[in-house]
């Protein structure tokens, strides 16, 4: 996917001028990865001082001073590899980033190479960091054939821990859809987090646009409820 088709397919645009938010797009060139995908799977990009991440902190960081955004209010969030890039970007940076948003993606370090990587998609158990409290929301299809959803159990609980307190609640939209919402506290510290799991969907990003790729425009909407997650969330509140 290219930053065109993300933003088409997820409807962000839109939803970011409603909540009053400055989206960024990066790209990642074939020449640093045949598909387009970031580079999440790599033990060279699992760092601060290089390759994705450190890069796309770099972009981050430029267009924030260049748009005079809040410092206390910058966000990351993605779909797929762009999941699991956002979950090592708030792993690796909780000086920059204030929540996370993870659809269909993985947590942080599930893979160290390409063989463990997939290894992950496909649900093989992998070590979770310890809890970093970093306040998170996570969206993941229940038959999703590409990023299995237990990984979004494992975002959760390498952000709050797997202790953390929850409330669970069904629920269906009005187009039909069923989905599992839990809403978490962690009670020491107040970080919340939020494990939205869709039901009879599979790997596309909920609530979006069929003008763009991996979009099912059936909701909830991902990108409305990332961003009023977000809204909620600064580190200067909890940190």
């Amino acid at each position: 996917m290219n930053p065109g088709d993300f933003a088409a397919g997820t409807a962000m645009n839109s939803a970011a001028e409603r909540y009053g938010f400055v989206v960024l797009y990066p790209a990642q060139p074939t020449s640093a990865n045949a598909l387009q995908c970031w580079n999440w799977f790599d033990r060279a990009h699992q760092t601060r001082s290089q390759g994705d991440p450190a890069r796309i902190v770099a972009l981050t960081l430029q267009i924030s001073n260049e748009q005079r955004i809040d410092p206390d209010r910058i966000y990351v969030a993605g779909l797929s590899a762009g999941g699991a890039m956002a979950a090592l970007l708030g792993d690796f940076f909780p000086e920059v980033f204030a929540a996370v948003g993870v659809h269909s993606g993985l947590a942080a370090r599930a893979g160290v190479d390409l063989s463990s990587g997939l290894a992950a998609l496909r649900g093989a158990p992998y070590e979770v960091s310890a809890a970093r409290e970093m306040p998170t929301i996570v969206f993941h299809d229940d038959r999703d054939d590409v990023v299995h959803h237990v990984n979004g159990t494992r975002v959760i609980e390498a952000s709050l821990g797997a202790d953390c307190a929850f409330e669970s609640c069904e629920q269906t939209g009005s187009d039909g859809r069923r989905f599992t919402r839990r809403n978490y506290v962690k009670q020491c510290s107040g970080v919340r987090g939020e494990h939205w799991t869709l039901h009879d969907a599979a790997h596309a990003w909920s609530g979006g646009s069929l003008a763009g790729s991996f979009a099912d425009p059936l909701g909830p909407h991902a990108g409305e409820e990332m961003l009023r997650f977000f809204e909620t969330q600064a580190r200067n509140l909890l940190r």
